[in-house]
């Protein structure tokens, strides 16, 4: 059998494929149209065509679907000199059925060489490569949403069952800035379930406890951390500039009082409650669907809704629901999946089950119904007395 040469394997190939040039490319830029960059990773440095997707020529045939679902729209793949986008088009016609697969002659090289606009993408050191491989690979997130979640500042409500294992799992994926709100510190029966401290910081502050275990594993992250109860007085300061906020609260007038002020901010709330066996979750984010009023619209009476250091929690019952927690921030960070906005999910240990309840704006809302700048006082911030609201309805 004959040995064929690359370079005329390549010009086999180049025959089996359409070739456009980059003043074709250049038209069709933020069109109907899909254009993957299949270069390797590094080879980003130099800049990509505007709005190109990125797929390394290795990974194309496993990741292509997730990008471009629809194998009858037109798909545009380029690397440094045409070559590996050759290849790659004519797998991707031959093999995996797309319609309309083309490759860009010249690559990159060309594209740039001929002063057509380049997209500079930030990138990550070698040691954040190494770091977040795994969610490279992921074509849903990627570099981009890797960099997202780098800009990204989360804030957690309390440094407890639920933020423990929230704050560690964000913090692992390289959520940029994490701000803590705890005035508590370290207490033995902490231990059995908030895992983020150790029984050598009993009496450490939990927002100061928690700062030295995030850091120890991933010093990418800055933490910002709040020693302090947050109320009327102080949230509108705290909460303002977050991107998320993760509610991790154990009484209800502090979480109404979270739901008026992130209304009126725009900011949405991943929250979260446990008791004994059974956690419940959802996403609130303001105007995309119900807040935390529209579902709770009263509180319920005190025996009802007892709490975790009276009634007891199986320690494990936080690092589910605090991992689902986690989750959703991610989702929200990346925009990718489908959050759990207008959906409550209730778990239960025991049986191991999860119900999915769906939840509805509600049009007369107390909160959400109003505009946002009608929420407490538009200039002082003043909300209602919800330690009295509570109280009073119980």
């Amino acid at each position: 059998m004959a040995q064929v040469s690359g370079q005329e394997l390549l010009r086999r190939v180049k025959e089996q494929v359409t070739e456009v040039d980059p003043a074709e490319v250049a038209k069709l830029v933020g069109g109907d149209v899909t254009i993957i960059d299949v270069r390797e990773t590094e080879e980003l440095t130099a800049g990509k065509v505007p709005g190109a997707l990125h797929i390394p020529r290795s990974f194309l045939e496993t990741r292509v679907e997730g990008v471009a679902p629809d194998r009858g729209r037109r798909v545009v793949l380029y690397c440094a000199s045409g070559a590996r986008s050759a290849f790659g088009a004519r797998t991707l016609m031959q093999e995996l059925g797309y319609a309309d697969v083309v490759s860009m002659s010249g690559g990159f090289t060309l594209w740039k060489d001929r002063g057509y606009e380049v997209e500079v993408e930030r990138t990550l050191t070698p040691e954040q490569r190494e770091r977040y491989g795994r969610h490279l690979l992921l074509p849903e997130v990627g570099l981009a949403g890797q960099q997202a979640l780098l800009d990204a500042k989360v804030l957690l409500l309390g440094a407890g069952g639920l933020g423990s294992p929230t704050a560690l799992y964000l913090a692992a994926a390289g959520v940029g800035t994490l701000g803590i709100v705890d005035g508590d510190v370290v207490d033995l029966s902490n231990l059995q379930r908030q895992v983020i401290h150790d029984t050598a910081r009993i009496g450490m502050p939990k927002t100061e406890s928690a700062e030295q275990t995030i850091k120890a594993l991933n010093p990418d992250v800055t933490v910002v951390g709040y020693p302090t109860r947050l109320d009327a007085s102080n949230i509108m300061e705290i909460i303002e500039g977050y991107d998320v906020i993760v509610d991790g609260v154990d009484n209800f007038p502090t979480r109404y009082l979270l739901n008026d002020a992130t209304v009126r901010l725009g900011i949405p709330v991943v929250s979260a409650a446990i008791l004994g066996f059974e956690g419940q979750l959802s996403v609130f984010k303001p105007h995309d669907g119900p807040c935390y009023r529209c579902l709770f619209r009263q509180p319920p009476p005190a025996e009802m809704a007892p709490s975790c250091g009276a009634n007891g929690v199986l320690g494990v019952l936080p690092g589910t629901m605090g991992l689902l927690q986690a989750t959703e921030v991610i989702k929200l960070i990346t925009g990718i999946g489908d959050p759990l906005i207008g959906r409550l999910l209730i778990y239960d240990a025991l049986g191991t089950e999860f119900t999915e309840l769906k939840i509805r704006r509600d049009p007369e809302c107390p909160i959400c119904s109003r505009d946002p700048g009608e929420i407490g006082d538009d200039e002082l911030g003043v909300f209602p007395d919800y330690e009295a609201f509570c109280a009073a309805s119980g």
